[in-house]
């Protein structure tokens, strides 16, 4: 079964970027993520949104 959430140590690998840059981005709301019992988790489809949010944006310029 493929994982519908991931930690944030787990999905700034996935990005390639720093946890912290992660935290930034969830903090501004840019990546979508909840919490579970004190855990922060990442959907995976907030990555993929995020990454096509950057596409559109790239090709736009």
């Amino acid at each position: 079964m493929t994982r519908l959430l991931l930690t944030v140590p787990e999905a700034a690998e996935a990005l390639a970027i720093s946890r912290s840059k992660l935290y930034q981005l969830i903090a501004s709301g840019t990546v979508a993520s909840l919490r579970i019992d004190g855990s922060r988790r990442i959907p995976v489809s907030a990555l993929t949104d995020y990454i096509t949010h950057l596409a559109t944006k790239e090709a736009a310029a």
